[in-house]
């Protein structure tokens, strides 16, 4: 049996805490959702030079979450917020990969911080800090434990989400400080907080193109592994 091969962006930290060298980290529970999903997960270290190389290998990709920020110049802003933290080298290859991914027709899965990046890679902008610039009674960065539902998020109708997830409303995990702003052309929002706030964003013009801002590979819900399993269904196609 042949699997579909997921490209999973890994982390990057640097020297002084797992190691005394600098370190690439993923979580579990991303490569184990992909392959509970029917994929085979691939960590991807970041070598920007090589990501035409590791777009001919892979058949889909996700572009993951950590706590770090894209660089506020990528969509304009000429300002950046004390609370944004870059990992400069982690943002360029992840645009890399994300463009060419694109230019592809690849499938591609933005998760939490991978949801901004891939906003800003098809032209949007980020809210960089959402208590200074649209202050909430929700926590988006929810105190309670990830494995755990922080508010539910609205489905527009109509929508790649709606249809994936077959939900017009689900609960969501949520920790973020950033979000999506505005609607760039070729972008739909596909799923907002009940604070109006983006949750889903994706682009119709792609054959699956779907960024989320909660953590789908904790599966709090079914339309959690209705995601995962959508976008593995989509990489087979692919290939």
């Amino acid at each position: 049996m042949t699997y579909p091969i997921i490209g999973i962006t890994a982390d990057a930290e640097s020297a002084g805490t797992y190691s005394k060298l600098p370190w690439y980290a993923l979580r579990q529970n991303y490569a184990g959702a992909v392959a509970e999903a029917g994929g085979l997960p691939l960590i991807l270290p970041h070598e920007p030079q090589l990501a035409a190389a590791y777009l001919d290998q892979i058949d889909a990709l996700v572009i993951t979450g950590g706590a770090f920020d894209v660089d506020p110049a990528l969509f304009g802003a000429t300002e950046q917020h004390a609370e944004v933290v870059l990992k400069p080298a982690r943002t360029d290859f992840e645009l890399a990969m994300t463009r060419g991914a694109l230019a592809r027709d690849m499938p591609v899965l933005g998760i939490c911080g991978g949801q901004q990046l891939l906003h800003v890679a098809l032209g949007g902008a980020l809210i960089q800090h959402i208590p200074d610039e649209a202050p909430s009674d929700i926590a988006h960065e929810q105190p309670n434990p990830r494995t755990e539902p922080g508010h539910d998020v609205i489905i527009a109708p109509g929508t790649l989400l709606r249809r994936i997830t077959g939900r017009d409303r689900m609960p969501v995990n949520s920790a973020h400080h950033q979000a999506a702003k505005g609607c760039p052309d070729g972008v739909v929002i596909s799923a907002r907080a009940p604070d109006d706030l983006i949750e889903a964003i994706e682009a119709p013009a792609y054959t699956f193109c779907l960024g989320v801002q909660w953590h789908p590979e904790y599966a709090i819900s079914p339309g959690d592994n209705a995601i995962l399993q959508a976008l593995v269904t989509a990489a087979s196609e692919h290939r």
